[in-house]
């Protein structure tokens, strides 16, 4: 590339030449595993062969194959970028002295979110150079495999939970390699947002990674999701062969293989619609019980103590359901007795009941029954998980430390208020990349950049020791040590 810097680091399978863009150094598109088609579809991660040439690592590899988001109108429309082959790469974002001046800084390894069905770590949105150069750490995104090809439960044919599979071998791939980029493998924070961050508890959590990591950031994890059990998985797997025209009988492995990712997109959204009710923000394939990856749940994990000893940064935004709600004319159209119907399925009649008279008498007087309905969606799948977490976590007397977003859009003809995904652009200050996002309407660029300042510094000191240096840890139970950002 004429008139770009370059610098050259080296790598276990080769050299890899990254880009210089301000103070940050940025390698994108770096395989860490070999590609996953042929007979590598639903199989775990293999080691990449390597290569002998530099390899250019300027721009993003594609994305794994998946469909359009569920979030699009909330975070802006992508246009399609994926490819099967060559879709497992970690993008890597350093200071650029931390890879001039041998000194090794803090690693943060983020995962994206898109409810296990779609996203990419190589996406704008989540460009690490800006977080890097802001914090002085080393910043890693990477791809996993998510949908069908990630999450469809076969154990017969070694499917199960390849995602995180693909996980676990980037966290391999940042201790064998990330010092070569001025990155300290003895300190990682794994983090991530949504699925991302139901995945960065799972790789804290599972004795096969646990010792990979050293510090954890939560980001509007969906905790409210048990996890998929083994027997559910399989009949959705059984569902989604039927859809797929593959008969009893057959080489099942051989059948998935031969067929195009687009046929297997195309099934998967079919089961989707099949599997749909009201309020449900489910998947139909996400993380399995009992698969690796996911040994146990969360709560034995937590309780044998699989997190002591790890500092835990942990959060919400403010309104998160209203991201999944608030275009759905199901849920907007709800009576008083219609909302009480579709949580009287997920939880029973007087669970239901109770739920909603207590978010009704928080809110406004007259709120509508859909916003009674997403405040009660916000708690159950995003908020009080995370507090959970955070007060099992402080009452062992480890450093937490707990946030919430508040910022909501100056104009915001959707009520979506802090929506979910709400703080990514403010953290990795990738506004541009967000200019069509309603979350950030109305918002000017001083506002931007002194909320975004505010937000990504504190993030990244946690990166660094563990700590932040003008917010109280948290206390069990204690609302007053939630920091509020907006």
């Amino acid at each position: 590339m004429t008139g770009v810097e370059q610098m050259v680091v080296d790598t276990d399978r080769g050299k890899v030449r990254g880009i210089v863009e301000g103070e940050a150094v940025s390698f994108r598109g770096i395989p860490y595993a070999a590609s996953p088609v042929g007979e590598l579809r639903f199989a775990p991660p293999r080691p990449h062969p390597g290569w002998t040439d530099v390899r250019d690592a300027a721009t993003a590899g594609p994305s794994v194959p998946q469909a359009a988001s569920r979030l699009e109108k909330v975070q802006g429309v992508r246009v399609p970028d994926w490819d099967e082959d060559g879709s497992l790469t970690v993008n890597v974002f350093a200071p650029r002295r931390a890879v001039a001046d041998g000194e090794v800084r803090p690693v943060l390894v983020w995962w994206h979110g898109g409810g296990f069905t779609s996203g990419s770590g190589g996406w704008d949105w989540y460009d690490g150079a800006r977080l890097a150069a802001l914090g002085d750490i080393v910043v890693v995104t990477a791809n996993y495999r998510v949908g069908p090809l990630g999450y469809l439960y076969l154990p017969e044919i070694g499917a199960a939970n390849v995602g995180p599979q693909d996980q676990a071998a980037v966290l391999r791939w940042v201790q064998g390699n990330i010092a070569s980029f001025g990155g300290d493998a003895r300190t990682v924070t794994v983090g991530g947002q949504s699925a991302g961050a139901y995945s960065s508890l799972m790789l804290a959590l599972d004795p096969a990674t646990n010792e990979s990591v050293t510090r954890v950031l939560l980001q509007s994890g969906p905790f409210g999701l048990a996890p998929q059990d083994a027997h559910q998985a399989a009949e959705n797997a059984a569902s989604y062969l039927r859809l797929l025209g593959i008969p009893a009988g057959t080489d099942i492995a051989k059948a998935l293989r031969a067929l195009s990712a687009e046929r297997l997109l195309d099934a998967y959204g079919r089961l989707s619609v099949q599997l749909a009710t009201p309020g449900n923000a489910a998947p139909p394939m996400y993380p399995v019980l009992g698969a690796p990856g996911m040994p146990r749940t969360r709560q034995q994990a937590l309780a044998a103590g699989a997190l002591e000893g790890k500092q835990l940064l942990i959060g919400t935004t403010r309104d998160e359901a209203t991201a999944f709600f608030a275009f759905d004319p199901r849920i907007q159209d709800l009576t008083a007795t219609g909302a009480l119907d579709v949580l009287t399925a997920q939880v029973g009649r007087q669970a239901a009941q109770d739920v909603y008279q207590r978010h009704a008498a928080r809110l406004a007087e007259h709120a509508a029954p859909a916003q009674i309905f997403t405040a009660v969606q916000t708690d159950g799948l995003f908020r009080d998980g995370s507090l959970e977490i955070a007060d099992h976590h402080a009452a062992g007397g480890n450093t937490t430390y707990v946030y919430q977003f508040d910022h909501a859009p100056a104009e915001d003809p959707y009520a979506l208020g802090a929506t979910h995904c709400a703080e990514l652009p403010f953290l990795f200050n990738t506004f541009d990349a967000s200019s069509g996002s309603p979350v950030l309407a109305g918002v000017n660029d001083r506002q931007r950049a002194a909320l975004g300042h505010e937000f990504a510094a504190a993030v990244a000191g946690f990166v660094t020791t563990g700590t932040t240096s003008d917010w109280l840890p948290y206390a069990p139970a204690t609302a007053a040590r939630i920091r509020h950002f907006g």
